[in-house]
């Protein structure tokens, strides 16, 4: 039972590492409230189901800008389906991103967008593998009965 003990303390602890280091916001902690016993996947699944919009949208937005011509029209709804999904999960340092982003769409500015894709691009990567981290704790503390 000790090494329960241990698990749930290494996951409040890395919780809050996320919510401190701004990898989520408050939206995250709604979204966990939603998940009860009648659907315990509930977040998990939220979460996936972003993962692979996100990964679709980045792989537009990575087209997009590879074109001869700019579509800034285009541009900018892919980030807007972005900046909306990556706040209904809590991704604020994704969200936050995508701000600027669409900052650059309404200037027009290709290099801007470019800037922002990749930090977007790592934002999205980096919020992945600490939330893959996450579920991968509470596996393993469900799997020693907690």
């Amino acid at each position: 039972m000790d090494g329960l003990v241990q698990l749930q303390k290494q996951l409040v602890d890395y919780t809050a590492s996320l919510f401190h280091e701004g990898f989520l916001d408050e939206q995250f902690n709604q979204l966990q409230q939603l998940q009860d016993e009648s659907n315990p996947d509930f977040v998990v699944e939220v979460v996936t189901l972003f993962f692979e919009d996100a990964e679709r949208l980045l792989n537009e937005l990575t087209k997009t800008l590879g074109q001869p011509s700019t579509d800034f029209k285009k541009l900018d709804a892919l980030v807007h389906q972005l900046k909306g999904s990556s706040s209904s999960i809590g991704a604020h340092r994704v969200h936050r991103v995508c701000i600027s982003f669409r900052n650059s769409c309404e200037e027009q500015n290709v290099e801007g967008c470019l800037k922002n894709l990749q930090q977007v691009t790592q934002e999205y990567y980096l919020v992945k593998s600490r939330l893959e981290a996450l579920f991968k704790m509470e596996q393993q503390i469900l799997a020693a009965g907690g």
